[in-house]
């Protein structure tokens, strides 16, 4: 059990953790009878550890490991299934540099290449665990000639790959192999090339010392190398990687042998252990149970997999994150992909992860240089897909798709993408009420982005503002006043004129936003809900909800009148009702707008359509290629399920499920910078605890039946006012805490992990 004494927390660190998680995190463990309790963490991170006992044939199987720019995918050599294990080396900031080619080719991923593990004997069999709380992969193989035991990890700060292998008597001759991968866009083996492209020179593989070193040149210069090091430390052996890239320097390799030769100094254990403090802190951010096993296992697989894939200094994930695979999607994708990728960081308290609002300040000047050349002194834009700077290059015939101009084709105008994105910032910003993000990052692009709709809006005959036509990801053709741009003009100028006058800003365009509210087109609809735009209904099935983001995750429409909500619910079942076209984040898309509706039965279900459908066995997803944001997007889906902070109030279990009778949640960071800590005990909450970091107005919808008591850390009774609807507003200061029971309850204030309703099979690839 862990006492919810002071919260674990604190002042973010900029790329880090927070300075007081662990020793917070350690002094609320209590003990029992003279012996340390049970560590919660421990207790549902061991339970979700996903295993193999059977060998995995492709990356959506295997274990994986990253730290946010190194990935590495493990699984069966293609066509060797019995004499190799390959061993994928990937690097976020590996590109290519030819924007001449556009994002998709002349500035796509590149592939590094793999090593091989080939064993003296034939693969027979094999026993391992992908360790959560260490980020590590441990077990055997076991071949006709005897047992290679194996441990492996990618390091959280060094961005290296150690594989610690220990072999039995008969395996002693086992080797590592390295293949570099041809060094040109994935794309290329779905996509006819454009002209004149070709991909870069094969690698040399050098030898500095002991150190050896794969150097591929790039045609645009620069090189990305990989190096290794094997170390031999009694019966083990340790394989030591680095991959690292510049441009248009060629540094790259005395770098990557340095770092190798660094590592290479430390044994395996000594290596991983600021490896493993760096996990152990970060799970302790928060804490969820349920008594769904599979999906509580989900849920931590997909922390794992986000602080695997993801750091603030890292860049915006890609469609696959760090492990890229063959994919006709070698970017990051801004119509949806990304979007999604980082929405649970939020409520899980991990804004040490947000890429999305460092790379759009960082990279600002390249978001001018996206739209058309008429807008570029006063407007902002992003295109569907970029590489790590936020470039798209030319639009290249299937080499890039760009901003476009509302009313024109070519290019398609899709201009809604970077308002999208910044409503990422504004989630940001709300969750830590932080306003240098405001400052700094949100109101000068979102100003940019906004700009950019301004000049085509135009007035019509029913004295109304419409915008010319533009396009709907993903659904085909252009309409006038299209859903997808309306509903973010709308937020974006809503948004513009609090941040101004949250900031004190006397901004000249704020009468002209002020105006888009109140003349802007009527969200077009018809008997169905709402259409793509007015000249196009939604008649075909669609994975996109682009159609419907006032719902979510905007919450401009929110169901608050009786034929508001009878919209939202016939919107959404005309949209999940065509069968054919339908994602996998279709279902995490219904799942969150049931949950805003308060259906949990239907969330749920929607979930378990997302899992037997879509889900892989290792929890990866894919459409035509790997792609990773809908796991993602399943767990804020569960968040959206468990607590919701929308429109100023919390709401605590908003949209659970009957069979989840009980449910504890630790330290979920909030809207308006709160965490929550709560229990749910057989049906009925039993205690909510809330800790003000900002002194932000605290309205929370508890769900406690009957009177209530509010009590401060001291015990002492807190001021409250009925703000209706089930609501207390609660006067709460900057470090505060506040304590709701029922009248007289004196609950244990200790969480512990809830227990399953039912026995569930591990992630990954069980016996059975």
């Amino acid at each position: 059990m862990l006492a919810t004494g002071p919260a674990v927390g604190g002042a973010l660190l900029a790329g880090g953790l927070p300075t007081q998680a662990a020793q917070a995190a350690s002094a609320a463990t209590p003990r029992t009878e003279g012996r340390t309790a049970p560590d919660p963490w421990r207790t549902v991170l061991d339970d979700a550890d996903m295993v193999w006992q059977r060998l995995p044939r492709t990356w959506y199987e295997g274990p994986f490991l990253g730290n946010g720019f190194l990935g590495s995918g493990i699984y069966a050599e293609p066509g060797r299934e019995t004499t190799a294990v390959r061993f994928n080396v990937q690097h976020s900031e590996v590109q290519d540099h030819r924007p001449e080619f556009g994002s998709l080719f002349g500035l796509a991923r590149l592939p590094i290449g793999h090593f091989t593990l080939e064993p003296v004997g034939a693969i027979t069999g094999i026993d391992w665990r992908l360790r959560l709380r260490d980020a590590e992969l441990t077990g055997t193989l076991t071949t006709d000639r005897g047992t290679l035991r194996v441990r492996a990890h990618v390091h959280s700060t060094r961005s290296v790959l150690a594989v610690e292998v220990t072999a039995s008597a008969g395996e002693r001759g086992f080797r590592w192999v390295f293949h570099p991968a041809e060094a040109i866009s994935p794309r290329a083996a779905f996509k006819p090339l454009p002209t004149g492209y070709e991909g870069n020179p094969p690698a040399r593989v050098e030898s500095h010392d002991g150190v050896s070193a794969a150097v591929q040149p790039l045609l645009a210069g620069g090189r990305h190398v990989t190096a290794w090091r094997e170390q031999r430390r009694g019966q083990a052996r340790t394989l030591y990687v680095h991959v690292a890239h510049s441009h248009p320097k060629t540094t790259a390799r005395d770098r990557a042998v340095r770092a190798v030769r660094a590592a290479a100094r430390l044994p395996y254990d000594a290596l991983t252990a600021p490896h493993r403090a760096w996990w152990g802190a970060y799970y302790r951010k928060s804490f969820l149970s349920l008594p769904d096993a599979r999906m509580q296992r989900f849920y931590w697989i997909q922390l794992y997999k986000t602080a695997a894939a993801a750091r603030r200094d890292a860049p915006v994930m890609a469609t696959c994150g760090p492990w890229l695979e063959p994919t006709p999607w070698p970017n990051t994708w801004w119509n949806l992909n990304v979007q999604l990728e980082y929405w649970l960081i939020h409520g899980s308290n991990h804004l040490e992860l947000d890429a999305v609002t460092r790379a759009l300040s960082e990279f600002r000047d390249n978001l001018a240089k996206e739209v058309a050349a008429p807008y570029r002194a006063d407007s902002l834009g992003v295109p569907r897909t970029t590489d790590t700077r936020l470039v798209n290059g030319a639009s290249v015939t299937g080499g890039g798709y760009g901003v476009g101009v509302p009313g024109q084709d070519p290019p398609t105008p899709e201009v809604g993408n970077l308002t999208w994105a910044l409503h990422n910032v504004w989630l940001s910003y709300r969750h830590t009420m932080d306003t240098a993000i405001l400052r700094d990052t949100l109101f000068p692009l979102l100003r940019g982005a906004v700009n950019y709709y301004l000049h085509f809006l135009q007035p019509g005959p029913d004295g109304k503002m419409h915008l010319p036509a533009t396009f709907s990801p993903e659904y085909g053709g252009n309409s006038r006043d299209c859903n997808y741009d309306l509903m973010l003009l709308t937020w974006g100028c809503r948004t513009l004129l609090e941040v101004a006058e949250l900031l004190g800003v006397d901004d000249a365009l704020a009468p002209r936003w002020r105006e888009v509210l109140a003349r802007r087109a009527a969200y077009p609809t018809d008997a169905n809900g709402y259409m793509i735009g007015a000249d196009i209904p939604f008649a075909k099935s669609h994975r996109h909800y682009s159609h419907l983001l006032a719902v979510y995750p905007l919450y401009e429409v929110t169901g608050r009148t009786a034929a508001e909500k009878a919209l939202i619910e016939k919107s959404l079942a005309h949209w999940v009702g065509f069968e054919g076209a339908l994602q996998g984040y279709t279902f995490t898309g219904a799942a969150s707008i049931s949950a805003l509706l308060g259906k949990g039965e239907d969330a749920l279900r929607y979930l378990g359509e997302l899992m037997n459908r879509f889900i892989q066995a290792n929890t990866m997803y894919k459409e035509s290629g790997p792609v990773i944001e809908t796991p993602l997007s399943a767990a804020q889906s569960l968040h959206d399920m468990v607590c919701q902070s929308w429109g100023d109030v919390i709401r605590v279990f908003p949209a659970l499920p009957a069979a989840w009778r009980d449910l504890v949640v630790h330290d979920f960071r909030t809207q308006g910078a709160f965490l929550l800590s709560a229990v749910r005990e057989q049906g009925a909450t039993r205690w909510v605890r809330l800790v003000s970091e900002a002194g932000a107005p605290c309205v929370v919808r508890h769900g406690i039946a009957g009177p209530v008591e509010v009590r401060d850390g001291r015990g002492r009774p807190l001021p409250v006012a009925d703000a209706g609807g089930g609501a207390l507003r609660i006067t709460l200061g900057k470090g505060g805490s506040a304590l709701i029971t029922a009248r007289g309850d004196r609950p244990d204030l200790r969480i512990r992990p809830v227990e399953p309703n039912a026995d569930a099979p591990r992630w990954g690839l069980p016996a059975n």
